[in-house]
């Protein structure tokens, strides 16, 4: 029980650093390779913030999330509007530019060393139960992780804005010819993306370190969420991530000596299964 708890916890961190890359990727159909780049800058805003200006930990949070969609925002205006309407590959090789620029840039300011992070004290220790021990602060990222994904989808499915994004994803001249500001609808989208990136680097220095290699050590496991949970799908990521989190636990737990093997061999299963993810394009429930 211990185990599946961690890794229903090690999932949901993979959710809430991989569902922004979900967001563009899916609902902007913009191939964002820099995502964990995002997602390094929360980690270091926040850190920063800790250690540097004595901002407490659950203010940190919501402040490196906003810091982050400021600098997506920048970007969004200058560099990444550009490239929407580009090809796949030419949006592959900027944003693994970006991702190279910002490891160089962590580099300079922040060293090659682990950033420290010491969490507040309610949310260390452990709750023992009956055959579970739990992780205060594994316990929170599931209820955080859970309140992310029920807000995402409803403002996803169920909102002005929703509609608005979709129909701008879809047919962005029929968009425009409703009164639809296409524009400002794909800048907030990608602020929102940048946002939870920020966020999800936050909330994983504690269990996923950080370095200026963070971009490149994880961008695999985000894109896997993305293409497993079915581009685009909020509850897609959120159910890819929880099955994908439980296997990479368990597997290193049970059999530590293949590494992360586990989670990619459950990956070509599912995928060989459900090619377009567990709820494709095709599949999702938009209200």
């Amino acid at each position: 029980m211990t185990v599946i708890f961690d890794g229903i916890a090690s999932g949901m961190l993979l959710f809430l650093i991989g569902v922004g890359l979900s967001v563009t990727l899916g609902l902007m159909n913009f191939i964002n390779l820099a995502h964990g780049a995002f997602a390094m800058f929360g980690g270091y805003l926040c850190v920063s913030l800790l250690n540097r200006a004595d901002v407490p930990f659950l203010a940190a949070l919501p402040l490196a999330a906003a810091g982050t969609a400021v600098i997506g925002l920048v970007f969004e205006r200058t560099l990444y509007r550009r490239l929407y309407s580009a090809t796949h590959f030419d949006q592959v090789l900027f944003s693994i530019g970006l991702v190279f620029m910002s490891i160089s840039t962590a580099h300079y300011f922040f060293g090659a060393q682990q950033q420290p992070l010491v969490l507040p004290d309610f949310l260390r220790g452990q709750i023992h139960l009956p055959g579970l021990d739990m992780g205060v602060y594994r316990l929170f990222l599931i209820v955080l992780g859970i309140a992310i994904a029920f807000g995402l989808q409803r403002l996803v499915s169920s909102t002005r804005f929703g509609a608005q994004l979709r129909a701008s994803v879809d047919n962005p001249r029929a968009a425009r010819g409703v009164g639809i500001d296409v524009e400002r609808v794909f800048t907030l989208t990608f602020a929102l993306g940048t946002a939870l990136a920020g966020l999800g680097g936050a909330l994983g220095v504690d269990m996923l370190g950080l370095d200026p290699n963070f971009p490149v050590k994880y961008i695999v496991y985000f894109l896997i969420v993305a293409a497993v949970g079915g581009s685009g799908s909020i509850l897609g990521s959120l159910l890819a991530s929880l099955i994908l989190g439980v296997a990479d636990v368990a597997g290193k737990y049970y059999v530590p000596e293949i590494g992360a093997f586990v989670i990619y061999a459950v990956m070509v299963a599912m995928l060989i299964v459900r090619p377009q993810g567990l709820f494709g394009r095709g599949t999702v429930h938009r209200g």
